[in-house]
């Protein structure tokens, strides 16, 4: 097999500025305008004044993109951390938004050192116990969250349930009573958003839609004076909707401060003996260290370069970007998936492109503060509810039953677990549930945590992995740590006659580290998977070894 062309690697620091600014510059502009309005929509859904989310994207710009081990991704607030951040302002807040916002920030600079340590420790490998069924649960889960609390908002409807369950059961009444032109500025940028993923033409799509989105509601506001407090009666021709008088103004587009510095706000450390501290504390660094490494990772793969982010060095590089953060105000941080392929696609060539994102935004609210006040609410809550589609879209459901049964009851164990009661007890769920099934599957007490392998170099220039008894996520750590010291440019032989189970989380695995191996130049091959029978029809379905 021919290696593939592989292309300059651009420098770093410095000399990389001076070789790659214009590149860098221009990438970095383009994701600060899809940047701001999610920055300001994520924080808002979170329970956090709309300045924390872009208080929290200027540092990861301008500091965590000095500091991290990744090349291009781009460091922000993202959807995925909407729930875990909103649960711990109303449980510390206790029905008072200000006092449980300003809780939340201690229990983000706690949780922060651990995320920094986390790092200096080397932990950032940890990430593989969750297994993938899981992990898509979850955020199948927060999109759910996501989408059921933002439709009202983009309704223009203030729900009166507290409970999630309720605030679901509640969504008829809102499109029922539902604000005529809030509700179409919200249904307009949801049709833009939609129309414009449909769109194929790539110079169309260099066009961010979130800045679109933005765009209709600024001129929409301008049209309906949403700035100005006033009432309108509404007549519906059609017997559907009710009669209704309404009232519109500034409490429907985005609050933020006049100036800059009013934005910083400073934690309170008052709760730190309370059980429910400490249960944000560690869920804010559990989930948000796993979506900060999965998405640096997955971040990896789409760099035209080819190269590995350092990513226990990421890790602490986010920690005391947080760490920051939630000392001024802001929201945490993650390595931001979305924000990152933009970059790419944009033609980023260095972490540069970070810092000039985040210089933007700063420039921008310094001096342009009344212009994200004239932004609806409606529009971010579009920004939104497509957000949390996309992560519980019928497709993630679909791609997970065809990898297998196993895969999806884990999945939607998770999502109920994380629905019902919280995100991390959700999460618990579908790992208790996962291990349960190997169980029932046969692999023994002794292996679920511990893997059974060998690694030989037979020659020279070749590796000889065999792997007996189970290979399952929970005990495969030790041998990814392992195949990740292993020298470039050699082969690598994987033997599975004699392991007994291979779950799905081991085989996609695998299957990335041949495609990354082999691009550097190596060479992969797997012996003994023709001994073993697929749950599916799935080519990454984990199999069991058939019985002679």
């Amino acid at each position: 097999m021919s290696n593939p062309i592989s292309l300059a690697v651009p420098k770093t620091g410095i000399p990389g500025l001076i070789e790659n600014w214009r590149s860098d510059l221009l990438s970095g502009f383009l994701v600060f305008l899809i940047a701001l309005p999610l920055c300001l929509g994520i924080a808002m859904a979170s329970g956090f004044p709309p300045m924390a989310g872009i208080i929290t994207a200027i540092i990861g710009g301008l500091l965590v993109s000095r500091i991290s081990g990744s090349n291009i991704t781009i460091n922000g607030p993202a959807a995925g951390l909407i729930v875990v951040i909103l649960d711990a302002v109303q449980s510390l807040g206790e029905g008072d938004a200000m006092a449980g916002y300003r809780y939340t920030l201690a229990a983000i600079v706690i949780a922060s050192v651990f995320q920094a340590l986390s790092g200096v420790f080397k932990a950032g490998r940890l990430s593989a116990f969750f297994p993938l069924s899981v992990v898509h649960g979850m955020l199948a889960a927060i999109g759910i969250i996501i989408m059921a609390k933002q439709f009202h908002t983009l309704l223009g409807v203030k729900p009166a349930a507290k409970s999630l369950f309720g605030v679901i059961a509640e969504i008829p009444h809102s499109l029922y009573e539902m604000n005529p032109e809030i509700a179409l500025i919200g249904f307009l940028g949801l049709a833009l958003l939609i129309i414009w993923s449909l769109i194929k033409n790539p110079n169309l799509k260099m066009i961010p839609a979130p800045l679109l989105v933005v765009l209709l509601g600024l001129a929409l506001e301008r049209y309906f004076d949403l700035d100005h407090v006033h009432k309108y009666l509404f007549l519906p021709d059609t017997q559907f909707l009710p009669e209704h008088e309404f009232t519109i103004g500034p409490a429907f587009l985005v609050s933020v401060p006049e100036h800059f510095m009013s934005g910083f706000y400073f934690p309170d450390f008052s709760k730190i003996a309370t059980l429910e501290f400490w249960e944000a504390v560690i869920t804010i660094w559990l989930v948000g260290s796993l979506e900060s490494l999965l998405s640096a990772a997955a971040v990896d793969k789409l760099d035209p370069y080819k190269r590995t982010s350092n990513l226990n060095r990421d890790l602490t590089a986010v920690g005391v970007g947080n760490m920051i953060a939630g000392m001024v105000g802001g929201l945490p941080m993650i390595a931001e998936i979305v924000r990152s392929s933009a970059n790419i696609n944009n033609g980023a060539k260095t972490g540069w492109a970070n810092f000039f994102h985040g210089a933007f935004l700063l420039v921008f609210v310094a001096f342009f503060p009344k212009l994200i006040h004239e932004i609806p609410l409606a529009s971010l809550a579009a920004l939104l509810v497509f957000t949390g589609f996309r992560l519980a879209s019928p497709k993630e459901f679909a791609k997970t039953w065809t990898i297998g049964l196993d895969n999806f009851i884990v999945f939607i164990s998770t999502i109920i677990g994380v629905l019902a009661i919280d995100l991390l007890v959700g999460v618990a769920i579908g790992i208790v549930v996962k291990l349960i099934l190997h169980v029932v599957r046969g692999v023994k007490l002794s292996n679920i945590f511990s893997m059974a392998y060998h690694v030989n170099q037979t020659d020279e220039n070749t590796y000889h992995v065999a792997i007996t008894g189970a290979a399952v996520f929970s005990n495969f750590i030790s041998l990814k740590s392992v195949l990740g010291n292993l020298p470039e440019h050699k082969t690598i032989v994987f033997d599975f006659s004699d392991a007994g189970l291979i779950d799905h989380t081991v085989m996609e695995f695998i299957e990335h580290f041949n495609h990354e191996y082999v691009l550097s130049g190596g060479s992969c091959s797997l012996v003994g998977l023709d001994k073993h029978t697929p749950y599916s029809g799935h080519p990454l379905a984990a199999r069991r070894k058939n019985i002679a």
